[in-house]
């Protein structure tokens, strides 16, 4: 373990980033809304994008760049073309897993049931970590969230599957009707994650290797990912899991509304260990979605500083700084007029991911295939 734990890192934030909304909140309506009918949508669409996500790390580890030099090598109207869609969804993102963290806070700590003064207190205390602990650490915190998350929910299956006595239908659904298919468009659109999240990957590579005084191989970095990645599958089966055991035929739907959902989303644990543990497993379902908020309030910035820096041929010293304040801000405004629909919110966020995946796939496909990257990358595979 000592040897393993020092080589995860940017796989891990990966899987910090991709467990939020798409599994506490999408997956676990999967389960309640359709029972186990749509694990083949979940397992699909995580077999589908894997290679598009391993090209971040793949990319980095080749060139010790990220993606986004990668894109400009492509030519600049790739790269133009990226900063017009991460600015224009970043503030929605950042919206919908801040709203999620801003509920569940408002049921767990009480205080307010004010959630857009929760998401004020929620991104400023994210500023706060970002501005003293920097990648160092969010790269440490996050192996022990992740830690806590896959053991809590993992007793939790358990339990529930070992106290249940009812039977249940595997049967596979193909989801009919504009209702169902828009959900199942949201569904795959964040499962596990955005295809942009892809290029954070490689930009926390980047910052890992600095850290690190030296460039991980595509070996080990390829093996970071895959913890990574198999860990975000196997939770969202999970999720589903206890969608399909706790709510499905039990005539109890998801709220739109942060704070209904998120005592919906925490009674579905305690009801399968016990109302005892109901504050564990509030402070570990809060725990999953606050790294969410963090992850996606250090990546998108992140994004925007390289884009910004490699556009205009420059770096500036504050670039990093404007951004994360400017989404900080943007986030909040939005959620001033969105707080009382979180679902339409998600699906919202969802759906635009959707829409924009067949860029993001194309593109790597095009860089990871083309003469910008070393042909020695294929060693992992041979």
């Amino acid at each position: 373990m000592k040897k393993v734990f020092p080589l995860l890192g940017p796989g891990i934030l990966f899987a910090g980033a991709a467990i939020g909304v798409s599994h506490l909140v999408q997956s676990t309506r999967a389960g309640a809304e359709f029972g186990f009918g749509l694990l083949w949508a979940l397992v699909l669409v995580n077999i589908f994008k894997y290679p598009f996500f391993q090209f971040g790390p793949r990319y980095t580890a080749a060139t010790g760049e990220s993606l986004l030099d990668g894109y400009r090598k492509l030519g600049k109207g790739v790269l133009i073309s990226y900063y017009i869609l991460n600015f224009a969804t970043m503030f929605t993102i950042q919206a919908a897993v801040t709203i999620v963290t801003a509920g569940l806070a408002s049921h767990i700590f009480g205080i307010t049931n004010d959630l857009v003064l929760w998401s004020f207190l929620i991104l400023f205390l994210s500023l706060l970590i970002l501005i003293f602990g920097k990648y160092k650490l969010l790269d440490n915190l996050m192996k022990y969230i992740i830690i806590i998350l896959t053991i809590s929910t993992l007793v939790a299956v358990l339990v529930a599957i070992f106290k249940d006595q009812k039977g249940y239908s595997f049967t596979q659904i193909i989801p009919s009707g504009s209702a169902e298919l828009t959900f199942l468009i949201a569904f795959l659109g964040w499962m596990p994650a955005p295809l942009d999240i892809s290029i954070w990957h490689s930009l926390w590579s980047v910052e890992k290797n600095k850290i690190t005084f030296e460039n991980i191989d595509v070996k080990n970095s390829i093996f970071d990912f895959n913890v990574g990645y198999i860990g975000t599958l196997f939770l969202g089966i999970c999720f589903v899991i206890l969608g399909a055991m706790v709510m499905f035929n039990s005539g109890i739907t998801f709220s739109s509304k942060g704070a209904v959902f998120a005592e919906q989303l925490i009674h579905l644990y305690t009801e399968n260990l016990g109302t005892h543990t109901h504050v564990f497993i509030g402070i570990a379902a809060f725990t999953t979605m606050f790294s969410t908020t963090l992850t996606t309030l250090d990546a998108s910035p992140r994004a925007m500083e390289k884009s910004s820096e490699l556009l205009l041929g420059k770096k500036r010293k504050l670039n990093y700084w404007f951004w994360i304040i400017l989404l900080a801000i943007g986030t909040c405004i939005l959620l001033k007029y969105f707080m009382a629909d979180m679902g339409f919110l998600v699906k919202f966020a969802t759906i635009l991911s959707f829409l924009t995946a067949p860029f993001y796939a194309i593109i790597n496909y095009l860089l990871i295939t083309g003469k910008h990257t070393p042909k020695k990358i294929d060693q992992i595979f041979g």
